[in-house]
């Protein structure tokens, strides 16, 4: 099997922790018999701007039927219909729906639908064909899910930028149509889960399974923090052990932009998904 690592995706921006956990992700899979290279995968800086500005014309346009009358919330101190109107909305959206709408509204009106929006879905036709070109030679793209580890609850949403670069690895997945799965890699000098993502070609994801499940069989038990110091000999043996690794699912397949939670049985998502999975140890050719 040969393994991809964009370029792109370990530039600037990237927490150094996250950066060296995906890569060592990348060497344990080395290990097992793949080939991973690393190139150069065009576009990507363009995805979140093109994905943001589909993604609000289609909320924009999917969130005009909520006007209190057919659909959505309806105010009770509606003095008038188009007060109603304002006022059930307003009340009813919260601020990044509307900040949403707003953009969405603003690049779908007259004179600026051919400058943004049909503009925005060249793009995505170009980071599809990129792709493309990528999986002529590669059977599997590795990356990092996420620059950084998670933020404070709520703190994200002071800014909203900087919220929507923190998707700027998978949103590029979602624009071309393709299956990906993530599943964490370690974690962090705070102790916080280290996400990794696979990307695979379309009706491509028998291969994407199984090299995350090599991965987790390599892997082992969920390791401590970066830097840390290794757990009691127990941990240590069961690291070795692959087969006594247990989890709950910890991994998500995303295809199109619809996600999947994993399963609640006592084996990895990988596992249960297929009954031919290479249990050698090492990845498929």
């Amino acid at each position: 099997m040969r393994i991809g690592i964009p370029n792109d995706y370990l530039g600037e921006g990237l927490d150094e922790d996250v950066q060296a956990a995906v890569l060592k992700a990348a060497e344990e899979l080395a290990g097992r018999g793949a080939v991973v290279e690393r190139f150069d995968l065009s576009l990507v800086e363009y995805a979140i701007p093109a994905y943001y500005t589909i993604a609000a014309a289609e909320a924009s346009s999917n969130l005009e039927r909520f006007d209190g009358i057919k659909y959505g919330y309806r105010t009770g101190n509606d003095a008038g219909l188009h007060s109603m109107y304002r006022k059930s909305r307003a009340e009813g959206f919260g601020e990044e729906v509307k900040r949403r709408i707003m953009l969405g509204s603003f690049v779908l009106s007259s004179g600026y639908y051919d400058a943004y929006y049909l503009k925005a879905l060249r793009v995505k036709a170009l980071i599809k064909k990129a792709f493309d070109e990528a999986f002529a030679k590669y059977d599997v793209i590795l990356g990092p899910v996420a620059p950084t580890t998670a933020p404070k609850l709520g703190e994200s949403l002071a800014d909203p930028l900087k919220m929507y670069l923190e998707d700027i690895y998978t949103i590029a997945v979602n624009l071309a149509g393709l299956p990906g799965i993530s599943l964490p890699c370690g974690k962090d000098r705070k102790g916080l889960p280290i996400g990794l993502q696979l990307i695979g070609d379309c009706f491509q994801e028998k291969k994407l399974i199984r090299a995350a499940y090599t991965y987790e069989k390599s892997r082992g038990p969920f390791g401590p923090a970066v830097g840390a110091e290794h757990g009691s000999a127990a941990d240590e043996r069961a690291q070795a052990d692959a087969g006594s690794f247990r989890a709950s699912g910890e991994g998500q397949i995303s295809q199109c932009g619809m996600f999947r939670h994993g399963g609640k049985s006592g084996r990895p998502e990988s596992e249960q998904s297929t009954d031919r999975t290479d249990r050698t140890g090492g990845i498929p050719s």
